[in-house]
């Protein structure tokens, strides 16, 4: 019998401590998560392609629930091949929520985040867990379970050096995790973090289609024959793989030959979809914004801090958001000037692409002047 190493008293333990319903745990993590701010905000955050004006390209909160269907998908094939023990609502919570701390514009806001949090980095996976721990509920947090957090911290997406996953067999301390080397301590967080390749890479090469980037026919010839050559051909195919190869063995992990290919695919994407020099020119402009956005908020902070009034007496917008957000943030921030950079950080990668271009407008182009009538 495959189990994950810890209790559920481990896995269950919430920050403040909830009395049980009848939901479970897990599935009432799920409600958490989905009637949370930072959740309805995803579907105006950028999966690959930057504020997409077309509805039928992949928005980040479609990512989240490719990720969570496959996730449960996953936990109800091995429970039914024997021997494992899996909950479904756990991988399904997980799912849901590992993105949460996404910055607009996908990984290249986060790269420019990153350089005004030098040394540090900003890594959604971290402030995802930032998110549902600290910042949502304005500043209460969504008090979620031990394995939800544990998995949303730990679920790294990118990494194709680990194919062949098992729960950490050390519990992992939340708040000290800084880097990207951790494992979940649950079978359904390792589930989730191979269900992110899954959710991710086909559903890509479809927008990059719809682009035209591509053609279908530019996907190498073995990714088409082995795994697919549309969105729902590739989750199915290493889905049904992943249930397969793991179902005896105990380890989550894709056959070596189908792990293989999906190499070849994320190659493939970079390649043509990420590094396509359309997609270059944006990322230079979207340093330039979040540099711009952060500059602007920057030297509001120096000049008003927690005058909130202030705020609300300057022509811009933009400030009197910034205001009433760090009004709303009280019980995290406590008017600690310290926190300037943290404060503008947090409001910037919280934002929508469609909010964030809102703000440069704003910011960048000059007000009409009110004159009297």
């Amino acid at each position: 019998m495959y189990r994950n190493p810890f209790g559920e008293e481990v896995y269950f333990k919430r920050t403040q401590p909830q009395k049980s319903d009848l939901r479970g745990e897990y599935f009432r993590d799920q409600t958490k998560i989905i009637h949370s701010l930072p959740f309805r905000r995803l579907k105006h955050k950028t999966q690959v392609f930057f504020a997409p004006d077309n509805d039928h390209i992949c928005t980040r909160i479609e990512h989240v629930l490719h990720v969570a269907t496959i996730a449960a998908t996953v936990c109800r094939g091995l429970n039914q091949a024997g021997g494992w023990t899996l909950s479904e609502d756990m991988a399904y919570a997980i799912g849901l929520s590992h993105d949460l701390g996404h910055a607009p514009f996908g990984h290249e806001g986060e790269k420019a985040l990153s350089k005004i949090t030098a040394p540090a980095q900003f890594m959604h996976e971290i402030n995802s867990y930032r998110v549902v721990e600290y910042i949502a509920n304005y500043g209460a947090g969504l008090n979620l379970t031990y394995a939800v957090k544990d998995g949303i911290l730990c679920h790294c997406g990118e990494d194709f050096n680990n194919n062949a996953l098992t729960p950490s067999k050390t519990l992992n301390d939340l708040d000290k995790i800084t880097r990207r080397v951790f494992l979940p301590t649950t079978y359904e967080g390792c589930i989730v973090r191979l269900s992110d390749k899954i959710a991710y890479l086909g559903r890509d090469v479809e927008d990059a289609i719809k682009a035209k980037f591509i053609t279908k026919s530019d996907i190498p010839e073995i990714v088409r024959r082995e795994i697919g050559a549309s969105n729902g051909e590739i989750i199915n195919t290493l889905t049904l793989d992943l249930i397969n190869t793991s179902k005896t063995s105990g380890v989550i992990g894709f056959s070596k030959e189908k792990f293989d290919i999906v190499s070849e695919l994320r190659k493939f994407n970079y390649s043509h979809i990420y590094y396509n020099e359309q997609m270059q020119d944006r990322k230079k402009m979207i340093d330039k914004a979040i540099s711009e956005m952060y500059g602007f908020f920057e030297s509001l902070f120096d000049k008003y801090a927690f005058d909130y009034p202030a705020y609300e007496r300057t022509s811009w917008r933009a400030a009197s958001a910034f205001g009433n957000y760090i009004k709303s943030m009280h019980k995290l921030y406590k008017e600690d000037v310290s926190q300037k950079k943290t404060i503008i950080v947090d409001y910037i990668a919280g934002m929508t692409d469609a909010y964030a271009l809102e703000t440069l407008k704003d910011i960048l182009l000059p007000n009409a002047i009110k004159f009297s009538i």
